[in-house]
């Protein structure tokens, strides 16, 4: 079992930054590929980005490229979300998830471990 804890979120002006951190603790001797997806509210959720265990391959949806950027700290079995020029349209409910294949995906489905989630809201 592997057990996600998402942190950082809060309340940022649009145009501002925001880091948000996932700490894995548990079983984290596995080499888990870890994903960011999101929920606004009355939305279903969607992927937002996906770093591999070893960090060198990613993938991001289309609409957030350039402006996110996944990473990860496998010594401190932590991965982040650096978010900048934020939008109001980015205000949602922010989910780290786990899967234990290597390869990147961004399908909800496939991820098999999650954290409860942190509110990110972005002021107009």
């Amino acid at each position: 079992q592997v057990h996600l804890v998402e942190s950082g979120g809060g309340l940022v002006q649009a145009g501002g930054s925001l880091r948000l951190s996932c700490a894995a603790s548990g079983r984290t001797d596995s080499s888990y590929t870890m994903g960011w997806f999101r929920q606004a509210p009355g939305k279903e959720r969607e992927f937002v980005a996906v770093i591999s265990w070893s960090g060198r391959s990613t993938r991001y949806a289309d609409s957030l490229k350039g402006r996110f950027t996944i990473s990860r700290d496998n010594g401190k079995n932590t991965v982040y979300l650096q978010m900048s020029n934020l939008k109001p349209e980015d205000t949602a409910v922010y989910y780290c998830a786990a899967r234990t294949f290597p390869a990147v995906s961004a399908a909800e489905f496939e991820y098999h471990y999650w954290g409860q989630g942190t509110q990110v809201t972005v002021s107009s």
